[in-house]
């Protein structure tokens, strides 16, 4: 694909990694920049309007998550013409790399983001933890963190042994422990389901007076791919930039989940487990009234058939 013909538009989907990394690069130059940070991240800035979204994304999560393989952040260009800088990195790497810490420090120095009337962070997992982290880079910005992880320094966060891998790494030193990097931000939101202890746990640490929790639960531990599919992370991001973002706001925004089969199941399957047959029955009726959903409605009928044998049950016993 010769780089002439690359734009925001372009698929860079079953592109080697060597070839995408240069067809980002490409886009990002007509309108911005691309910049290399060590071996494992790289900066793509793509200049429009005033509102800049700043997202923290990995090589495997674009291919995971876009049609395109492309940068989350470039839908939000396509969409609404906002700028766009895009922090990305090779695998979970919670952006603890000193290339990493110098960019920031340049943006810093050079004004970077005053340029701009709104600056959003975004990142989910590992990113939403530098999300997090790095929006003390940009006093006033508003911060969406998805599934974040506070840090992972096993003096605070001991209890987590999922990426035991990374504690050899510092997160003691500078954008590290990322609460209390959102103390500049204007206003931030972090998302988890309380269902998911560890998350839950590292969602406490965030308790801060300028940030909102917004609780999903019985959605799992992939909130951002669950986000994508019920088309409301764009609202969501909206909605966070322009400052109408608040509990009610996701409450309405959420309610896209009843037509979401992977949460009725789940809520389903918590029912069960919680022996609510009354309440499961509820749900299966519900559901089947709504949508095309068969294996809910094989499920109905047996429970209701397991409530007509288990009153002509009693009837025999009494008569």
């Amino acid at each position: 694909m010769p780089s002439e013909t690359l734009t925001i538009e372009s698929s860079l989907a079953d592109l080697p990694k060597r070839k995408w990394l240069r067809a980002i690069e490409a886009v990002a130059e007509e309108d911005g920049y691309f910049q290399s940070l060590g071996k494992k991240h790289f900066s793509a800035f793509i200049e429009r309007e005033t509102t800049l979204l700043v997202t923290f994304e990995t090589y495997q999560g674009m291919h995971a998550l876009s049609d395109k393989a492309q940068p989350l952040g470039w839908d939000m260009v396509r969409n609404h013409d906002w700028s766009h800088l895009c922090i990305a990195s090779d695998g979970d790497t919670w952006f603890r790399a000193e290339e990493v810490y110098a960019y920031f420090d340049r943006l810093i120095d050079d004004g970077f983001f005053d340029e701009f009337d709104q600056v959003l962070f975004y990142g989910a997992g590992p990113c939403a933890y530098a999300a997090a982290a790095y929006s003390v880079a940009a006093p006033g910005a508003a911060v969406v963190a998805v599934q974040p992880q506070a840090t992972l320094d096993p003096r605070i966060t001991e209890w987590d042994d999922r990426f035991t891998d990374m504690r050899i790494h510092d997160f003691t030193s500078r954008y590290g422990y990322a609460p209390d990097m959102l103390d500049a931000a204007a206003r931030a939101f972090v998302l988890y389901d309380p269902k998911e202890t560890l998350d839950a746990m590292h969602a406490a640490l965030f308790t801060r007076p300028n940030v909102t929790k917004l609780r999903m639960p019985r959605m799992g531990d992939a909130l951002q791919t669950d986000l994508l599919e019920l088309d409301q992370l764009d609202p969501l991001l909206q909605a966070a930039a322009d400052d109408t973002l608040d509990t009610t706001r996701f409450a309405a925004l959420y309610r896209a989940r009843r037509d979401y089969l992977p949460y009725l199941r789940n809520l389903a399957h918590a029912l069960n487990s919680a022996g609510r047959e009354e309440l499961l029955e509820a749900l299966y009726a519900n559901v089947t009234a709504r949508m095309n959903a068969p294996r809910f409605a094989r499920r109905l009928e047996r429970i209701r058939a397991r409530r007509a044998a288990r009153l002509e049950e009693a009837r025999a016993a009494a008569g």
